[in-house]
């Protein structure tokens, strides 16, 4: 039976919900005491060279968000959010006392991100490791001198850490580069020194953009018909590329974004390798580039049903005792059965 009570929760009393004292064997609780956070903000401490400039956020508060939002399966600003509502979490990240508000803007996720390299995160889990196994063993009267026993499994094995990228193929990514590329020219074009010269470089792009939609848009197209697109994309790509290098002599190259520079010399780099293989019929070139935006992405073989190639790192990861380290990490190919013996 449920009885209808006919109340609504009193806003007034919520601030006082919480009576301030946190169950210690909650799993945050239990985290926080392992982690060694002294040795974890050594390693943060490299990050910053510089003694002027604003107070940083604690490592603390860096490295536990990031543990929230792995084990949580959280976006950057869900993570912000799950913080600024839960006690223990604030706990976790070594706050002094519960707030209610926001602890930093999401954005700063990124920052985190960035100070924790791989190598940061395999250390950080030896030091874990390490320090488990020596409470573990309590009073352990052994000397340290004696060499370890024999004992327990180890399981290795390799995967792939799948990046967010379209899947790619060589028509795909001569149009994104045809259109990065006249993105460029109009930029270059408008802040060009030489105001005298009113013919604007042709890119031709309706036409580049109607070949490109007559491939995608059916279902079966012969060899031959992607073999005419695809050259037509080449033609275009490597016009663009002669017209930016005209546009350059009257434009700084500097007025481009960062982001947009990096793009171009990468263009430059894919459109070699598209031509490589379209003269010489192949379907393979060496560290092939597979998306303009992250150009260190490379294709994995992995050789499984539904899933032949994945792009993006390879990894060897070990099991020992329940301990999972990460050994390799690779954006190129590599065999794992070189890595046993290390």
């Amino acid at each position: 039976m449920y009885k209808n009570t006919g109340s609504e929760p009193k806003m007034a009393n919520l601030p006082y919900f919480l009576d301030g004292t946190l169950n210690i064997n909650n799993r945050w609780v239990k985290l926080a005491a392992i982690i060694p956070w002294t040795d974890v903000e050594e390693i943060y401490a490299l990050n910053f060279t510089s003694h002027t400039g604003p107070k940083a956020l604690p490592a603390r508060t860096a490295f536990g968000s990031l543990i929230i939002q792995v084990k949580l399966s959280l976006t950057d600003e869900e993570t912000v959010e799950m913080i600024s509502e839960n006690p223990y979490l604030q706990y976790f990240l070594g706050f002094e006392r519960y707030k209610q508000e926001a602890p930093f803007d999401p954005s700063m996720m990124t920052h985190f991100r960035k100070r924790f390299g791989a190598q940061d995160i395999k250390d950080i889990d030896e030091l874990l490791h390490a320090a488990t196994l020596k409470k573990e063993e309590g009073s352990n009267d052994d000397s340290d001198d004696d060499p370890p026993s024999n004992k327990g499994s180890l399981i290795v094995d390799a995967s792939c850490v799948p990046a967010d990228i379209h899947y790619p193929t060589d028509l795909g990514l001569l149009n994104k580069a045809r259109e990065k590329t006249e993105e460029i020219i109009d930029i270059l074009w408008c802040h060009r020194s030489n105001k005298e010269d009113k013919v604007k470089p042709r890119t031709y792009r309706e036409d580049g953009r109607k070949s490109f939609l007559s491939i995608v848009l059916k279902k079966r197209v012969s060899k031959k018909k992607r073999r005419e697109v695809i050259n037509r994309q080449l033609h275009c790509v490597r016009r663009n590329l002669a017209s930016i290098n005209e546009l350059k002599k009257h434009a700084d190259l500097t007025l481009l974004k960062p982001s947009l520079y990096r793009e171009l010399l990468v263009i430059g780099t894919l459109y070699q390798q598209q031509q490589y293989m379209y003269d010489n019929k192949v379907t393979s070139v060496d560290d092939r580039i597979v998306s303009i935006h992250q150009p260190h992405i490379r294709p994995i073989v992995r050789g499984k049903a539904g899933a032949h190639t994945e792009f993006g790192a390879k990894i060897s990861v070990s099991v020992v005792d329940g301990w999972t380290f990460t050994d390799t990490i690779s954006f190129d190919s590599y065999n794992e059965g070189t890595e046993l013996i290390s």
